[in-house]
């Protein structure tokens, strides 16, 4: 059966990049069919896996030649290790929605069957910590079912995992979405991992993965690759390929309970992140 996870954040902290390395060594370590669907009106989800190559987005295709065109081998692009890849985009700046581009985006993708059976797993990288209207979609309407959030222990990423854990849990009775953890993007800021699984603990959920930081995923990227295909006997490709095996392996889904802010400012001044 097909897991189909989404990846919320603070803007800023990695998604993208996370999502992409885990979906290439889930691809090459673990032998993972995997579909990356990004919801950034930016489009730029899907980049290292297509090498750099600029991909058309359906709101795009949309716009320019109607509904009609919005075909599968018009938006729809196949990168590293047979990864699919489609970018919703979005409206021009400063006209419409981009989070109703991001409903039609993925209505207009099961219409045409994009999302086939044989697909392990479909990731919706989805935009900065909105969990309001369009952005909210993916657990809103159960299009995803599971959760994982991109923090590091960075105060305003704190807070915006805390805030999507209370979107979450707004949409989890009626669509069943839950998380499955925090993936700490590390910014090697003091005692990160042990105020991300305090956090976390508090919370109710689990840090799935430290990932330390690296400069090898800068050099990858300056190479319009993930760090898998850049270099896959590197420390940090390693690092990726324990992320996607946790997830794969995962079961402990979850409810969160958000603290209240007079808890996380507790918490923040504790680890001496209050200034």
């Amino acid at each position: 059966m097909t897991r189909k996870v989404a990846i919320y954040g603070k803007g800023g902290i990695g998604k993208s990049t996370t999502t992409q390395n885990t979906a290439a060594a889930l691809a090459h370590y673990h032998n993972k069919h995997v579909f990356i669907h990004g919801c950034d009106p930016k489009a730029d989800s899907t980049r290292l896996i297509l090498g750099g190559k600029p991909q058309e987005s359906v709101m795009d295709t949309l716009r320019i030649h109607g509904a009609e065109k919005v075909t599968l081998d018009k938006v729809v692009k196949t990168g590293y290790h047979d990864i699919q890849c489609v970018e919703s985009g979005g409206p021009e700046p400063g006209v419409g929605c981009a989070g109703r581009g991001i409903i039609t985006a993925i209505n207009l993708m099961e219409e045409n069957g994009a999302y086939t059976e044989d697909l392990d797993f479909i990731f919706f990288d989805v935009l900065g910590d909105v969990v309001c209207g369009g952005f909210a979609m993916p657990i809103r309407d159960g299009k995803a079912q599971e959760v994982y959030i991109v923090a590091s222990g960075e105060m305003m990423a704190i807070y915006a995992a805390n805030n999507i854990c209370k979107g979450l849990v707004k949409y989890a009775k009626q669509s069943g979405v839950r998380l499955g953890g925090i993936i700490c993007n590390s910014r090697n800021v003091d005692r990160e991992k042990e105020f991300l699984e305090e956090f976390t603990a508090a919370i109710g959920t689990q840090m799935i993965h430290f990932v330390p930081r690296d400069n090898i995923v800068q050099r990858a990227e300056f190479n319009k690759k993930s760090v898998t295909e850049f270099d896959p006997e590197a420390n940090q490709a390693q690092e990726y390929k324990a992320l996607g095996l946790k997830i794969v392996e995962n079961e402990n889904f979850v409810i969160p309970k958000p603290l209240s802010m007079d808890e996380l400012e507790n918490m923040v001044v504790k680890y001496g992140m209050a200034s």
